[in-house]
């Protein structure tokens, strides 16, 4: 017989939508293809107005001009996010599709990974795409906590002094759960949390202020645009990455010895 519920909800998947959320409460969700139109009234709400919404400030030390809407943070971090093969390995994978393409992450973007498991490092070094990754600036930084709760370190300086020039509202995007304002960066005023593949996404294109299923992302090396649906990995693709690359020797191994700690760790005098 079927259960008697209380309740009964239906879900149509065709309603189903990329979104991300922010830009200052995990709850507040931002569907894909509004995220240009949700920020530009964003700014209203920080008091930008007029032109001073298209106001450029000069980034020093280089061509390049920092303005409202920039992502400056672009962060895989530790989260349910990351504790998912499947989003870890789209990530690897449009990577790779970028790399392919020729796009390269924005100058005036920070990227770092930081996954809550030594285990992805095991499936990403399995599949190659740590080596993609790499390439895009998304390096392993640590396991655990970091953007999320505010550890990503400082913007270079340069970065920071463009932002306090200009009063700049930029942005970050990571995959973590919280993005409270002035929680992730003192110099971040909209963060928005995303899935990991939308997080590389967001540092190719560089900014929050344009809809990247619209925009392309940047100019490939053969000069022709390259767009978002150009390079987001399928389905079937991330299954069999997964299926080639994910097994579960792997956590036995990385948790049979998880309270051991590495070689410095072990090295550390405690009292009895």
């Amino acid at each position: 017989k079927d259960p008697v519920f209380t309740d009964v909800l239906e879900l149509d998947l065709n309603n189903v939508e990329p979104s991300l959320a922010g830009p200052r409460r995990p709850q507040d969700r931002v569907p894909l293809t509004q995220t240009a139109l949700k920020f530009d009234e964003e700014l209203a709400a920080f008091k930008v107005n007029g032109d001073a919404r298209y106001k450029q400030i000069d980034i020093k030390g280089s061509n390049e001009k920092l303005k409202h809407g920039d992502v400056v943070i672009a962060a895989i971090t530790s989260c349910t996010n990351t504790s998912n093969p499947g989003v870890m390995l789209a990530a690897g994978l449009l990577a790779r599709k970028a790399r392919a393409k020729g796009l390269t992450v924005k100058p005036w973007v920070k990227t770092s990974l930081a996954p809550g498991s030594q285990v992805v490092t095991d499936y990403l070094a399995r599949a190659g795409l740590q080596e993609d990754l790499d390439a895009l600036g998304f390096y392993l930084v640590g396991y655990g906590c970091t953007t999320c709760i505010g550890n990503s370190g400082p913007l270079p300086e340069n970065i920071s002094a463009a932002v306090e020039e200009g009063d700049l509202v930029v942005c970050s995007v990571l995959s973590g759960n919280r993005n409270f304002e002035g929680r992730v960066n003192p110099h971040c005023k909209a963060n928005y949390p995303a899935s990991p593949p939308l997080v590389v996404a967001y540092a190719l294109a560089g900014s929050m202020a344009i809809d990247l299923t619209t925009h392309p992302l940047g100019n490939g090396s053969d000069g022709k645009p390259v767009y978002l649906k150009d390079i987001w990995p399928s389905s079937q693709e991330i299954a069999e990455t997964i299926a080639s690359s994910l097994t579960p020797d792997m956590f036995r191994q990385r948790y049979a010895n998880v309270f051991a700690g590495p070689e410095k760790w072990q090295q550390i005098r405690t009292a009895d």
